[in-house]
């Protein structure tokens, strides 16, 4: 921390002025780079909880192993990041791992990285559009859809035979984020078999991404598309199961269906998957609202990005387990996939408790 040889009164003032800097995720200019190099940390916003581990896991294990850090949060602001990149390079960055807010919208900012030699991993969302993508470090976005759908088959009986036909409802992720279609075709892969013998009714009838799609993974626009749905196609009917590919879209889900009577009386809440174990969700699961969300240990992602960009540093084979699934329509980008698991009311405990990702109190 920077110290002042004025007053007492100013060197308090200057450490307040840094705190709130590095908390509106602007970075922290002071930080030394680090004897192994400076590695700059884009993040997209700090609205949901796991993009928050995800940054505070990296730079933990970035640091543990000698490198400095400059991580930095856009806010879901795509010329926001851009500028945080450019400003990464400029500070003379060795490394950039970059979540994008738009996998679309960094074309021209990636050009001027490699322009000064910089290498790029993508982290957890694929940038599109760009050569200069050199590793993606992600997990197996197609089995998080598989982990969604299977979950509701089960727990709708269609495999046990039950014959429904019951209600289902798709939600997709935001447009703009490669994920989205990855999940979405994961889960379409299960749930299609079910819906072509009818065992499975979509009332609705959506389900195309640009019918289903949730911008920016907006909660409070999935809660008001599950309003217009049930409006429009519930009036005589009830919902046994949504799809849902996100924890803050499946509480938004939730609230739309309480406020119409689902989860009292003799209106059960359906089957409602998610994704990410936010600690809201986990709560709503042991409440007995939500049903399942697909854990992604972002200790485990932010341990193997640093081995990724360790190797990349000392000229050694950087480790992947996948070249052929991620194209991000200039190139295949090499990827590391680590799996994910599906959590709810049976095993939160040994999964989320007993592996440290939470206290026991907090839930």
């Amino acid at each position: 921390m920077a110290h002042s040889s004025r007053t007492a009164a100013t060197a308090l003032l200057a450490a307040s002025a840094l705190l709130l800097t590095a908390c509106n995720g602007v970075g922290d200019a002071a930080r030394p780079d680090g004897e192994n190099g400076l590695i700059g940390i884009s993040m997209p916003t700090q609205s949901s909880e796991r993009w928050i581990n995800d940054g505070q896991n990296m730079v933990a294990e970035f640091e543990s192993r000698g490198f400095g850090t400059d991580l930095q949060y856009a806010e879901n602001v795509v010329p926001d990041q851009i500028s945080q990149i450019e400003n990464m390079i400029t500070r003379g960055a060795d490394v950039l791992v970059i979540a994008a807010v738009d996998g679309e919208a960094l074309g021209d900012v990636l050009d001027t990285a490699a322009d000064s030699g910089i290498p790029v991993i993508a982290y957890d969302r694929l940038i599109m559009g760009s050569e200069h993508v050199d590793y993606y470090a992600t997990f197996d976005n197609f089995e998080v859809g598989v982990l969604q759908a299977q979950y509701i088959v089960d727990a709708l009986g269609l495999e046990d035979g039950e014959e429904g036909p019951f209600n289902l409802e798709v939600f997709g992720g935001s447009p703009d984020d490669n994920n989205a279609y990855f999940f979405n075709d994961g889960s379409m892969s299960v749930l299609q078999p079910h819906l072509d013998e009818g065992t499975l009714e979509i009332p609705s009838g959506q389900t195309e991404m640009g019918q289903i799609a949730t911008q920016s993974w907006d909660g409070a626009l999935a809660q008001a598309r599950m309003d217009n749905l049930l409006s429009a196609h519930y009036s005589d009917e009830e919902v046994d199961a949504v799809l849902s590919p996100f924890d803050g879209i499946s509480l938004g889900v939730i609230e739309s269906m309480r406020a119409v009577g689902y989860g009292s009386g003799d209106l059960p809440l359906p089957v409602v998957t998610g994704q990410d174990a936010d600690l809201s969700s986990v709560r709503s699961i042991i409440a007995g609202e939500q049903t399942q969300t697909v854990f992604k240990d972002t200790r485990v992602l932010a341990t193997q990005t640093v081995d990724m960009v360790e190797a990349l540093l000392a000229g050694e084979d950087v480790p992947v387990n996948d070249t052929e699934s991620y194209d991000n329509g200039v190139k295949t980008v090499p990827s590391f996939l680590l799996e994910p698991v599906s959590v709810d009311i049976d095993n939160y405990a040994e999964v989320l408790v007993e592996s440290g990702y939470y206290e026991e109190s907090e839930l």
